[in-house]
C-alpha cells in the first residue's frame, strides 16, 4: 500500500525476491494541471507497467474495499507513505501489517519526517519497519538502519537514499516475519518528536532568524515544496545556500551582491543564495539572477 515513489524500490525487491504481490493499493487518480490532465500515484504506474492488481478506494472503511482485501487472502500487509489505515484494515492480514517510515522511531513520527529532520539540523536519520497500531507511528519496531545526514543534502538527496535504503529493510523484514525470527522493540513515547504534514505557510523563510536555520530549511524543502521568500511582491524560491562566517551588517532580508555572489543577512550571518526562482521563470544559478540585476538595486526580501 502507498503512493509516491518512495516505496517503489521496496515493491520491486519484493517481487524480485520472489514473493507473490496479489495486489497494490494505491490513491485514487487526480486531475492535475491547466488541463486537468488525469495522473496515475507512481505506485499505480508501476502495477500497470508489471500488470499487477491494484485498487484504487475512495474511502479506507469502505465495506467493499475491505471486503475485497479479505479475498486477496494476503499473509501481510506492506505499508509505504500511504495514507492512515483503520483498524478494519490493517488487521486483515493473518501476520497483521507492517509499516517502513522514514525516521528513527519514535523520533520523527507524522508525514514529513525526512523534512522535518534535516530542518531541525539532525546528523543523521534512517528508516524503521514497525508493525500497525491504531495510533500513528507508534507500532513496536521490527528493524532499524541509519544513515548520515551530510552537509551537501536536502530534502531531495535524503529521499532517495533512505528509499534506497528502505527496500533492504523492507526485504530483510519480511523474510524475518516469514520466519518468525522478529524481535520485536517497544516504543518510548518519551523519546518520540513530531514530524506533521509541511503546508504553504511552514516554507516562508523567515530572515529574522539565524543563517543556520534559514540554512536548514532551505535544505529541508529543496527542491519541493522549497523554501520562499517575496522580492518586490513576487514569490522568490530559493533551492540551495551556503553559510558564510561574514556578519550581517544590514538588516535581515537585505540583500547583499558581492563579486557577483547572492548574499541575504540574517539574523547573525550572511547566507549566500545559490540556486533561486523568480515567480513565472525557471530555476536558474544565483549568478544568472545578479547578471540582469541593475548596478544600482536595492533589494529587500521578506
Amino acid at each position: 500500500m502507498g503512493s509516491p515513489s518512495f516505496g517503489l524500490p521496496a515493491l520491486k525487491s519484493l517481487i524480485d525476491a520472489g514473493y507473490t504481490v496479489p495486489a497494490v493499493v494505491t490513491v485514487p487518480d487526480k486531475q492535475k494541471g491547466r488541463g486537468q490532465i488525469l495522473q496515475f500515484s507512481d505506485v499505480k504506474n508501476f502495477a500497470v507497467e508489471n500488470n499487477l492488481p491494484f485498487l484504487q478506494p475512495e474511502s479506507l472503511k469502505d465495506e467493499n474495499f475491505i471486503s475485497e482485501l479479505k479475498k486477496l487472502c494476503a499473509d501481510l500487509f506492506v505499508v509505504i507513505a500511504f495514507r492512515i489505515l483503520p483498524e478494519s484494515v490493517f488487521t486483515v492480514p493473518r501476520l497483521g501489517s507492517v509499516n517502513l517510515h522514514a525516521s528513527l522511531l519514535p523520533k520523527y513520527r507524522g508525514a514529513a519526517p525526512i523534512n522535518h529532520a534535516i530542518i531541525n539540523g539532525e546528523k543523521e536519520t534512517g528508516v524503521t519497519t514497525f508493525f500497525l497500531e491504531k495510533k500513528i507511528d507508534t507500532g513496536n519496531i521490527i528493524l532499524q538502519k541509519t544513515l548520515p545526514i551530510r552537509d551537501e543534502d536536502d530534502f531531495g538527496t535524503m529521499y532517495g537514499k533512505l528509499s534506497d535504503m528502505g527496500s533492504g529493510v523492507i526485504l530483510e523484514t519480511v523474510e524475518a516475519i516469514q520466519s518468525g525470527s522478529v524481535s520485536l522493540r517497544l516504543q518510548s513515547d518519551a523519546e518520540a518528536s513530531p514530524a506533521p504534514k509541511i503546508f504553504k505557510n511552514d516554507c516562508r523563510i523567515d530572515w529574522n532568524k539565524s543563517a543556520l536555520n534559514v540554512h536548514n530549511l532551505i535544505r529541508g524543502l529543496s527542491p519541493v515544496p522549497c523554501a520562499f521568500t517575496h522580492l518586490e511582491g513576487k514569490v522568490l524560491k530559493v533551492y540551495k545556500s551556503f553559510l558564510t562566517s561574514d556578519t550581517s551588517d544590514s538588516d535581515p532580508g537585505t540583500v547583499n551582491v558581492i563579486n557577483k555572489k547572492l548574499f541575504v543577512c540574517t539574523a547573525d550571518k550572511k547566507l549566500e543564495i545559490i540556486e533561486l526562482q523568480t515567480e513565472g521563470r525557471k530555476r536558474i544559478p544565483a549568478s544568472d539572477f545578479v547578471n540582469g540585476l541593475h548596478k544600482d538595486s536595492v533589494l529587500k526580501l521578506g
